[in-house]
C-alpha cells in the first residue's frame, strides 16, 4: 500500500564479524537517517537516563552509536531529557545529570554533551502551538529540545502502567514536556498542597503569575478559581510540598501525549529508534525493574513514530511470555477467565487493564502525526 510507513527491524542474532553496535548503525543507515541534512545542525537525541534504582534503561553504548553516526554526517548532537513531575533524582537538572553520569551517560562515554531540556528547575520551556490539537492548544516543551534543528528519539520499548507500552510516542511527547507540560498531560485538575511538607518559604507564591497562592495558616493554599494549572509552583517548591493530582483518564492522557509529540516534531526533520530489549513490565521512570516480560526482540527504526510503536507492540505481542514473569502470571489468570481460545491478546492490557495505547496511536493518526499501517523490512 502506498500510504504504508516503512519500519526497519534488526534481530539480536549476530553474523560473524558483527556486533550489536554495528547492527544498530547499519539499521539506522538502511532506515534512511543519512537522507537528513545534519551538516552543522544541532541534533537533540531524546532518550531516558533511567530512574535511580532502575537497571532496565538503555546502555549508554547504544547512545554512543547514534551520536557517532550523526557526527559522521556532520551533525552536532547532544543527549537530552526533561525534568520529572514527581519527586526524585530527576526533578532538577543538577541531580538529573549526576544520575545520568552514575548510569554511565557522560561526555566521555557517549561522545557528546548532556543537556537537560527544560533547564535547572524544569521551568525553561517554549510554548509551541499544536496544529490540529483537540485537547491542548500550546504545548510546554523544554527549550533546549525546541532549539534543536533535528530531533531524534532513542527509546527503550517497555511496558507502562498508563500508556500500555512506552516507546517513541511517550519518549517524544511526555518526555519532552517541561514540568508544567507534564502537569498538563497528567491532570485535569490543578496542583495540590501537602500541608505537612510545606515550610512557609513562599517561593511558590512568587512563582505564581495568577496570584492564586496565599498563606493564611502558615502553609500554602491554592485558590482553584485563580489557578491556571501552569505547574510553575511545583517547579518552585524545594520541599516537594506541591504535587499534581495525577487524575487524568488514561485515554485522554495518551491523546495529550500524541499532541505534545506533534508539537515537538512539526516543522523539522526527525528520526525514531526503538530498542525492544530488556522489556520490563513498567517504565524506566520506576525506581526498580522486574524481570523482562518477553525475550529480547531487536532494534527498530523509522521516520514514523506511530508505525514504529505499532510495529514494536506487534512484535512483543507475538512473543511467548518469559516463564515466571509478571506477564506470565497475568496470562495464567487471563486463561483461567477466558479459557484456552484466547484469540488476539494485547499484553499491555493484560498487564495494565486501564492502559490506553490504542487511544494515543489513533489520536496521533487523527491529527496527522503518522500512520499505524506499516511495512516491516528486516535488516540482517
Amino acid at each position: 500500500m502506498a500510504n504504508q510507513a516503512e519500519v526497519y527491524f534488526s534481530p539480536m542474532r549476530l553474523a560473524e564479524g558483527q556486533t550489536l553496535a554495528s547492527k544498530l548503525e547499519k539499521l539506522c543507515r538502511r532506515a534512511g537517517i543519512e537522507t537528513i541534512d545534519f551538516e552543522r545542525q544541532f541534533v537533540a537525541i531524546k532518550t531516558h537516563f533511567g530512574e535511580d534504582g532502575n537497571l532496565a534503561y538503555l546502555r549508554p553504548q547504544y547512545a554512543r552509536v547514534v551520536v557517532d553516526l550523526i557526527k559522521s554526517l556532520g551533525g552536532r548532537p547532544y543527549l537530552t531529557d526533561c525534568s520529572t513531575l514527581y519527586p526524585g533524582r530527576r526533578k532538577d537538572a543538577l541531580e538529573h545529570i549526576e544520575l545520568a553520569y552514575e548510569h554511565g551517560f557522560s561526555p566521555f562515554s557517549t561522545n557528546c554533551q548532556i543537556i537537560i531540556g527544560d533547564g535547572i528547575n524544569g521551568s525553561d520551556e517554549q510554548l509551541v502551538p499544536i496544529q490540529g490539537g483537540q485537547y491542548v492548544q500550546e504545548a510546554k516543551i523544554g527549550r533546549a529540545i525546541m532549539d534543536a534543528d533535528v530531533f531524534v528519539s532513542l527509546s527503550h520499548f517497555k511496558g507502562h502502567i498508563e500508556t500500555g507500552f512506552g516507546g517513541a510516542l511517550k519518549n517524544t511527547g511526555m518526555g519532552s514536556g517541561s514540568r508544567a507540560g507534564k502537569q498538563e498531560m497528567h491532570a485535569s485538575t490543578g496542583p495540590k498542597i501537602r500541608e505537612d511538607a510545606c515550610n512557609n518559604c513562599q517561593r511558590c507564591a512568587k512563582a505564581c503569575a495568577s496570584g492564586a497562592i496565599s498563606y493564611p495558616d502558615r502553609h500554602a493554599q491554592i485558590d482553584p478559581e485563580k489557578c491556571i494549572e501552569c505547574g510553575h509552583c511545583i517547579t518552585a517548591c524545594k520541599y516537594d510540598a506541591i504535587v499534581t493530582g495525577w487524575d487524568e483518564a488514561t485515554g485522554l492522557l495518551n491523546a495529550k501525549i500524541a499532541e505534545y509529540a506533534k508539537a515537538v516534531l512539526d516543522g523539522r526533520p526527525s528520526f525514531h529508534i526503538s530498542l525492544a530489549i530488556d522489556i520490563s513490565p513498567f517504565c524506566d521512570c520506576w525506581a526498580a525493574n522486574d524481570m523482562p516480560i518477553v525475550p529480547d526482540i531487536g532494534f527498530f527504526a523509522s521516520f514514523d513514530p506511530l508505525a514504529l510503536d505499532q510495529a514494536c507492540a506487534d512484535a512483543v505481542n507475538a512473543m511467548p511470555p518469559n516463564v515466571g514473569s509478571l506477564l506470565d502470571e497475568a496470562m495464567q489468570r487471563h486463561r483461567e477467565g477466558h479459557g484456552a481460545d484466547l484469540g488476539h491478546v494485547d499484553y499491555a492490557k493484560i498487564l495494565s487493564p486501564h492502559s490506553a495505547m490504542d487511544e494515543g496511536l489513533s489520536h496521533g493518526e487523527k491529527i496527522g502525526l503518522g500512520t499505524r499501517d506499516y511495512r516491516l523490512i528486516e535488516v540482517a
